[in-house]
């Protein structure tokens, strides 16, 4: 049974959409996942289920909207997915050592040719590809001053980012389990 890796949009940034991981990860158990990790207050749990991989995403946001009064987007992909969307990404050899340079979107479907015009205008000195599901994001100054990591929403709202560092180590942990 292949782990799977939830990703939960906008919890436990600045001071909003509060979700403690470790009431998280019992009320998973209690609804009959297995394997329950979790990693850093951002979001991220590896799990595995017998559920068909098309609903696991829809079942984890209403867990969350019973358990803990939220609507919260949450994105699922397998372990050896997460491992080729970190191998194939354009930018895996420009990681700075900290992976704060290099972001990771993940989107529940490919987007627009259109949507993807929009976020053209956003690039200036940073860099991004679109490869199927995911948003690939080279920021050559950092995140705080880039239009381009302020306006990735525009690509879609129910995108989630995370960095270098947490998609590798989600990868790492995922082997382990």
């Amino acid at each position: 049974m292949p782990i799977q890796i939830a990703l939960l949009k906008g919890i436990n940034v600045g001071g909003k959409n509060k979700i403690k991981m470790a009431e998280l990860k019992q009320q998973m158990e209690q609804q009959g996942f297995r394997n329950v990790h979790t990693y850093i207050n951002s979001g991220n749990v590896l799990f595995q289920s017998d559920e068909p991989e098309s609903l696991l995403g829809e079942r984890i946001e209403q867990l969350i909207a019973d358990g803990f009064g939220l609507s919260i987007k949450v994105m699922v992909r397998t372990s050896g997915e997460l491992e080729a969307i970190i191998h194939e990404s354009p930018y895996r050899t420009k990681a700075a050592p900290d992976g704060k340079n290099v972001y990771i979107g993940l989107l529940e479907e490919a987007p627009s040719q259109g949507a993807i015009q929009k976020l053209e205008v956003y690039k200036f000195e940073d860099e991004f590809k679109v490869c199927g599901r995911e948003l690939h994001i080279l920021l050559n100054n950092g995140a705080a001053d880039s239009k381009l990591a302020n306006n990735v929403q525009k690509l879609s709202p129910n995108l989630t980012l995370r960095n270098w560092n947490t998609m590798s180590k989600l990868v790492i942990l995922a082997k382990s389990i």
